[in-house]
């Protein structure tokens, strides 16, 4: 999520911990900084665009790790805050502010590796989009209530209750728009080994699929207030015999088992090898879009060398997609972003 979302939810966390124990601005100062502190590894460069993205929400986001270092975290706040027999409970507030921050992450798409050290798997749901207001609006109303009122720690536990049913909510919608999409695919005959179903930009009122077949994908959009009309899919190729060629590259292994296979390979009018993540992004703007090097024909010797990766960032004039947006969030035959006049030229 937003650094603003997470910054939001270790502030509520804290001060729902703490209460009247120590002053409301002292623990929302320090539950905004933990809820926070896992994000720095952003600023880490592992020495390529490609490297950093799956380094991103690793080690710093592990529950183990986490856990770990919310025992000298809080002994280290509560010493700093001349409170050090209410060390134990900063010690609890702050382990909570740092563990919901990768729980809250791992309902977003981008894969998150919980389970670090023992395991690398990046754990992602998809039910929240990574900016979604209806989500952090209940945190910030809480948050400034407590600070500005001495009833307000009420309006916090209240932000809390109402943010989280949210969440709740949010896997509730997935299930019920993934069996709609999924039935439409089989209505359709349309051939999808992975179904991929994940909101929209900044609800979770419209929603996006993505299935993938032997040869191609399907993009559709659904909204939850279109009623009964039909599910539209645009078909796009996915590169398969591309990819084949290049089996043994360590770019493209990489970025597959990230993405959970949902990526698509081609080769560039120059010849360049170019991978996307299809998870996060709108056909055809996709913000992790990846130059691996030079590309080899389908049918020739597979590739393991290439040059170190550069991101091309793919996104829509903002007003266009914007306008698409609040369009298709009532009417379905808006179509697919990808037809709108403009926008096709974002990811070729």
């Amino acid at each position: 999520m937003d650094s603003i979302s997470q910054a939001a939810l270790g502030s509520a966390v804290v001060l729902a911990t703490l209460g009247r124990r120590t002053a409301a601005w002292k623990a929302a100062l320090w539950g905004a900084a933990a809820g926070t502190l896992p994000d720095l590894d952003a600023f880490i460069d592992h020495g390529e665009p490609l490297l950093n993205m799956v380094r991103h929400r690793a080690e710093s986001h592990s529950l183990f790790f986490l856990a770990l270092a919310s025992a000298p975290l809080g002994w280290l706040v509560a010493r700093l805050q001349g409170e050090r027999q209410l060390w134990r409970r900063w010690w609890l507030a702050l382990a909570l502010a740092l563990l919901t921050h990768p729980l809250l992450d791992v309902l977003t798409v981008y894969g998150t590796q919980l389970l670090q050290p023992f395991t690398d798997h990046p754990y992602g749901v998809g039910s929240m989009f990574i900016i979604d207001p209806l989500y952090t609006l209940p945190l910030l109303v809480g948050v400034v209530a407590a600070l500005r009122h001495p009833q307000g720690l009420r309006w916090n536990q209240a932000g809390l209750v109402l943010s989280t049913a949210y969440l709740g909510w949010s896997l509730l919608a997935q299930q019920h728009v993934r069996g709609i999409l999924e039935e439409a695919l089989r209505a359709q005959g349309l051939p999808a080994n992975q179904v991929l179903v994940t909101p929209a930009p900044f609800s979770t009122v419209l929603w996006r699929a993505v299935a993938m077949g032997p040869e191609h994908y399907h993009e559709a959009y659904y909204s939850l207030i279109d009623g009964g009309a039909p599910v539209q899919w645009t078909q796009h190729p996915r590169g398969s015999a591309l990819r084949a060629a290049h089996t043994a590259h360590p770019h493209v292994q990489r970025l597959e088992r990230f993405s959970h296979g949902f990526m698509r390979v081609q080769a560039s009018p120059e010849g360049r090898l170019q991978i996307t993540d299809l998870r996060m992004g709108l056909e055809p703007c996709y913000s992790f879009h990846f130059d691996v090097g030079p590309a080899i024909p389908a049918e020739g010797a597979a590739a393991v060398e290439g040059d170190l990766p550069t991101q091309q960032w793919q996104r829509p004039d903002l007003r266009t997609g914007l306008a698409w947006w609040w369009q298709r969030l009532s009417d379905p035959s808006a179509g697919p972003l990808s037809r709108v006049p403009g926008v096709s030229s974002c990811g070729r």
